[in-house]
């Protein structure tokens, strides 16, 4: 079997800003919802058959006190936040696993999903579904791979030593040292990619470079990478056979009336 990792937060924002552009600046109360469901109900039409779907249930997490100016959910269009908890009640309703992040991040819980899942003999491949480049971290040969709808890529082993230059157990020690923006932390003074690579490759990880590399900047990659390296302990479902998708539940007909969007009904009865 092939289990499919979704990146719920990601999906949501990238169906608001996309009805956005197309019905040229007009959002929809839960526009943003239904598209997500409608891109899930396609992945299980083309033959996935085991899904999850991990969502920040709120923005903040633990990372949040370790540095003051990591992300927040400031800034966020109050027409999009307010979609967060209906997706997850949305996709509840269809059936669909769904993990809502509070203490974690939806990536933790990604990263934590893919370890479970890489475990079982059964699985063939384990499919985490979303661009961010943090979750490079849990590529494991071609067993784990990142699907990356906006790159219009699929990235195993080889392929994030490709875009990264490192490989993917370095990619919080990369993204530590050239920091990430989204995320809210800076990285290193005077390291880009180029130079990151070229230290990781030939030190290994920030733990084992020589003192001299970073000097008095060295605890502060240390702080970065904390922030970078996805937790993957989340306990989340013992056995894959707990995503396997069986249908809409009975209460996902109210759901679509509540959304306005009757299709996704018929289109959730037709597998």
């Amino acid at each position: 079997m092939i289990v499919h990792l979704i990146d719920g937060t990601y999906e949501l924002f990238r169906q608001f800003y996309g009805r956005r552009h197309f019905r040229k600046g007009k959002d929809e109360r839960f526009g943003a919802v239904s598209g997500v469901l409608h891109s899930i109900l396609e992945m299980i039409e083309t033959g996935a058959s085991h899904v999850g779907v991990a969502t920040d249930h709120i923005i903040e997490s633990f990372r949040n006190e370790l540095w003051p100016d990591y992300k927040t959910g400031e800034g966020i269009e109050p027409a999009l936040l307010a979609q967060f908890h209906p997706l997850e009640e949305a996709l509840t309703a269809m059936g669909v696993v769904v993990w809502p992040m509070i203490e974690l991040e939806a990536d933790d819980a990604l990263a934590s999903a893919a370890q479970i899942a890489s475990g079982d003999e059964r699985v063939e491949k384990v499919c985490i579904w979303t661009p961010d480049k943090d979750l490079a971290q849990c590529v494991r040969d071609d067993r784990v791979v990142q699907v990356d709808r906006k790159g219009k890529a699929i990235r195993n082993a080889a392929g994030v030593r490709e875009k990264f230059g490192v490989e993917p157990k370095l990619i919080p020690d990369f993204l530590a040292l050239v920091g990430d923006t989204a995320d809210g932390y800076p990285g290193i003074a005077g390291i880009g990619a180029v130079t990151a690579a070229r230290l990781l490759n030939q030190y290994g990880a920030i733990e084992t470079f020589p003192p001299t590399v970073l000097g008095e900047q060295r605890d502060r990659a240390l702080l970065f990478k904390k922030l970078a390296t996805l937790r993957t302990d989340a306990d989340l479902f013992q056995d894959v056979d707990e995503l396997r998708w069986r249908g809409p539940t009975g209460a996902f007909a109210a759901w679509t009336e509540r959304l306005g969007d009757p299709r996704l009904l018929e289109r959730s009865r037709k597998m």
